[in-house]
């Protein structure tokens, strides 16, 4: 009797809380400049959140660079950035992957694209949202563990549009919504139990989303992602809620410098649990940035408050 209710517990009980799934996800993370110094005196950005970021299964930022040596920078752009190989050590052991789809990934054109892409793959940090062509850029990132298939796909929906892949070259996914609903479809088919779209979206600096990525992020639920998380502005962003599943607009920055103190020197670490049905447990950990673009730990905070919902 008690080895049959011990086995009905373990098919019932045990195994369904075993299908959950911990996940992290920072926005911009920038390794060139000041970041860049930093990590070659023998700094670690990331010293007072690693154990915040291992204790949960998968961990996943936003790269804001090149990583690469090679290629030339893009005169016509205002602001570019492209960090050394040896700064990836820090993400090294610490992020399972990182989303590529920026307005900075393609900084000092293709032969860099592609350095980075192969520096990620030696250090063993998956990379999506960028690719060689554009199937590999749209390509999902597939989390398995416990029992639950995540798919997570990275878009961008900031200029330079140049920076896109295309069926023959290599670059960046690009936000369309014929090609999103597309993978989407895609993802399902592939028996995705859970669907986690990370865009870069939005205008610099603002406070609220605007009208096309409202669009987007309801086209991308309506269609079966699960959670939509963002980022891009260089500032946060309040929730929102659409059918029930969140929409973060933008966790702001979390490596980066260059930004006067205030709102644009605020980040979030997003932690939430994911089973078949559902998005729980959400979890914010604020970030405040050195003038170096360093984040500090800023302390957990309330998601009821006004600094996260009322959007």
């Amino acid at each position: 009797m008690k080895i049959l209710l011990f086995s009905t517990l373990m098919l019932f009980g045990f195994s369904s809380f075993a299908q959950e799934v911990s996940l992290s996800f920072v926005g911009d993370i920038m390794l060139a400049d000041d970041p860049g110094k930093y990590i070659k005196q023998g700094g670690d950005p990331f010293k007072e959140f690693r154990q915040d970021l291992k204790k949960t299964d998968f961990a996943i930022g936003n790269l804001e660079c090149p990583v690469s040596t090679k290629g030339q920078e893009l005169k016509e752009k205002p602001v570019t950035f492209r960090a050394h190989p040896s700064s990836i050590k820090v993400l090294k052991g610490l992020f399972h992957a990182v989303g590529l789809a920026n307005n900075h990934t393609g900084d000092y054109g293709t032969e860099a694209f592609l350095e980075t892409l192969e520096v990620l793959k030696k250090n063993q940090i998956h990379s999506f949202g960028g690719g060689k062509n554009l199937k590999e850029a749209h390509r999902a990132l597939y989390l398995e563990k416990n029992g639950l298939k995540i798919a997570v796909l990275a878009y961008n929906d900031f200029k330079p549009r140049s920076f896109e892949a295309s069926s023959e070259n290599p670059g960046l996914a690009w936000i369309e919504d014929d090609q999103v609903l597309h993978d989407l479809a895609e993802v399902k088919k592939q028996g995705a139990d859970v669907i986690i779209p990370f865009l870069h979206w939005g205008w610099e600096y603002e406070g609220s989303p605007n009208q096309r990525q409202i669009e987007i992020a309801r086209l991308m639920i309506d269609n079966g992602a699960s959670i939509v998380v963002g980022g891009h502005p260089h500032v946060t962003q309040k929730f929102s809620e659409y059918k029930g599943k969140k929409i973060i607009w933008s966790l702001g920055n979390f490596v980066f410098d260059g930004f006067p103190e205030g709102p644009r020197r605020i980040g979030w670490l997003l932690q939430f649990t994911v089973t078949k049905n559902s998005v729980k447990d959400l979890k914010v950990i604020r970030a405040h940035l050195t003038e170096g673009g360093i984040p500090r730990r800023d302390g957990e905070v309330d998601l009821k408050s006004e600094e996260f919902s009322g959007l």
